[in-house]
């Protein structure tokens, strides 16, 4: 890989990261900092507030970890980047 190829690698990977860090903050302080405004909502009967803090956030992390696993293979396949482990 060529040094202009690394830089322009690792910068896709810190702008994923920091782009997924943002969402990170936003689900688990901004939603919290509004719960109560958003529990007058309701989603299947439960406050919105409420769910978000129960299911929702778990959800959103979920999804934050599958869609970087994702974006990352594809990066790695891209750039020639093979796992130190291979099956």
């Amino acid at each position: 890989m060529s040094k202009s190829d690394r830089a322009t690698y690792w910068r896709q990977t810190r702008n994923l990261t920091a782009g997924l860090f943002l969402v990170w903050v936003l689900v688990t302080f901004v939603l919290n900092w509004f719960a109560r405004e958003l529990n007058e909502l309701a989603i299947f009967g439960f406050p919105f507030g409420f769910y978000m803090g129960a299911q929702g956030t778990l959800v959103i992390y979920l999804l934050i970890i599958w869609f970087y696993n994702r974006r990352m293979r594809s990066l790695d396949e891209a750039y020639g980047i093979e796992d130190e482990e291979q099956h």
